[in-house]
């Protein structure tokens, strides 16, 4: 009738995908340390997920340069030059806070804790929700 307010309704579609997220079994937490990893497989998804710094990293194993396995080379932290007041190099360092993984086909790096490609932080791979559940890790895909 005129004048009555409805209540809002979702649309249905939201539900169906919300429903779709699954929760995969990644590890035992006891099992994982940091700087470990795992790649597990939800339907047609790669993901690789992290354990740094005491918490866990998600994100999906396809490189945004040219599709290789973006989770499966090195785990580096973040090379950073050192400069004198005037601007001339004392050598370069690893960096103390900053933890990059590289797609081991040609060389991208991102950074752990976000997904960015450090070359370019506008370009981010997809990241994932990590949960523990007691002793157990799942990522929501």
């Amino acid at each position: 009738m005129l004048g009555e307010e409805k209540a809002p309704v979702k649309p249905a579609c939201r539900k169906r995908v919300k429903d779709r997220m699954a929760e995969k079994f990644v590890a035992k937490a006891s099992e994982m340390t940091d700087g470990d990893r795992r790649i597990v497989f939800v339907g047609d998804h790669e993901i690789g997920v992290f354990r740094h710094g005491g918490k866990y990293y998600a994100y999906s194993n396809f490189c945004l340069h040219q599709g290789g396995p973006a989770c499966e080379g090195l785990t580096i932290a973040k090379v950073e030059e050192k400069l004198r007041p005037d601007k001339t190099s004392m050598g370069l360092s690893f960096s103390d806070s900053e933890m990059h993984f590289v797609c081991p086909w040609h060389g991208m790096e991102y950074d752990m804790t976000t997904g960015e490609c450090v070359s370019d932080r506008k370009m981010k791979l997809k990241k994932y929700q990590v949960l523990e559940k007691g002793d157990e890790v799942y990522v929501v895909a």
